[in-house]
């Protein structure tokens, strides 16, 4: 936001409480569709059920917006709306962050005290180019920005700190991230360096693996990256169209993917993410879908189309699956974050 939007936003905010319409209750502004949407379709049992989208947080009091349009003007920016998702991700209290590349911020709101704080970075190390985020079990958020930081802060949202090196060398493109509880360790993506580098909660490298190349523990250009719950890490490695999967310590454990425009072939793969039934969800940036396979990279189903209907996708990116066994797809130019229920326990029957 610019010095004089946010000199703008602090007036109207001063103004609104002077008046006593003063709030600092959020919520977050969905979507729901009027009819059950399911996948694969009826009558077949749902392994993927439509829940609702998110378009961003609305202050409880709509007087902002009445004095909104006498500072800013009538269409003016609307500061709670997603312009550009493009990374998701929830902590275990419930409280969600969104990265928003058309802002230059992250969205994070904590639905139990209703309260929302924009994450801008500092004047001195702001965010600029936010695609990656994750929650550790300590509820601090790690955020990756393209531009070459990585962002620490604490779980009130205060900074904590910001990383530019790996063990002495300039992080290039730091793009996904995820978090191993187990071994407590940061992952994160460099795509231009073809590595991924896992770091201690403090910023302290503890290792790196990969490098440029086709075979096995090899990348040529990864982005996003996902731990399962089995302790896995599946990477998108975007150009040799496949998905990636290491264990915690980088040791390769296979990979599956091929090029092409079928179903069950990748075309612009972005964000993965792993169920606890172990069902990898893979974005296609150019298919506008979700698809769905087994551990071996067997093809089972495919989630969305091209469109801006619910349940349909324009250039989705990242995706992320929480503790609550639900589905987050970034659905960047639809400007919006998708949520689905995943069925649990399906292939057995459990559910």
């Amino acid at each position: 936001m610019s010095a004089t939007r946010k000199i703008a936003f602090a007036l109207v905010f001063s103004v609104a409480c002077l008046g006593g319409g003063c709030t600092t209750t959020w919520a977050l502004r969905t979507a729901t569709p009027e009819i059950s949407l399911q996948w694969p379709y009826a009558p077949n049992a749902p392994k993927v059920s439509y829940v609702q989208s998110l378009t961003g947080l609305a202050r409880g009091s709509d007087l902002r917006k009445t004095l909104g349009a006498v500072v800013f003007g009538v269409g003016s920016e609307d500061v709670g709306a997603f312009i550009l998702p493009v990374a998701v991700g929830t902590a275990a209290d419930g409280r969600i962050a969104v990265a928003d590349l058309g802002r230059r911020c992250v969205h994070l709101y904590f639905p139990a005290e209703e309260r929302y704080v924009r994450l801008d970075g500092a004047d001195a190390a702001p965010i600029v180019s936010p695609v990656g985020l994750v929650f550790d079990d300590e509820l601090r958020l790690y955020v990756a920005d393209s531009a070459g930081t990585v962002f620490a802060f604490g779980p009130d949202g205060a900074s904590l700190y910001t990383l530019r090196s790996a063990g002495g060398e300039k992080l290039r493109r730091p793009t996904g991230i995820t978090y191993s509880p187990r071994r407590k360790l940061v992952y994160v993506v460099d795509t231009l360096a073809n590595e991924v580098h896992a770091f201690h909660p403090n910023g302290d490298l503890a290792f790196s693996f990969g490098e440029r190349g086709e075979g096995e523990g090899h990348f040529n250009f990864p982005t996003h990256i996902f731990r399962s719950a089995a302790g896995e890490l599946y990477v998108t490695d975007s150009f040799n169209f496949r998905i990636a999967i290491f264990d915690e310590e980088g040791k390769p454990l296979g990979s599956f993917g091929r090029h092409g425009d079928g179903s069950g072939d990748l075309a612009r793969p972005k964000g993965v993410a792993v169920d606890r039934d172990g069902i990898v969800y893979v974005v296609d940036g150019l298919f506008d879908n979700v698809q769905l396979f087994d551990r071996q990279g067997r093809f089972l189903l495919t989630l969305g189309e091209r469109g801006g209907d619910f349940g349909e996708f324009w250039l989705p990116s990242g995706a992320f699956i929480g503790d609550d066994a639900r589905l987050y797809v970034c659905d960047t130019y639809n400007r919006r974050v998708q949520v689905f229920r995943i069925t649990e326990g399906y292939a057995s029957g459990e559910s």
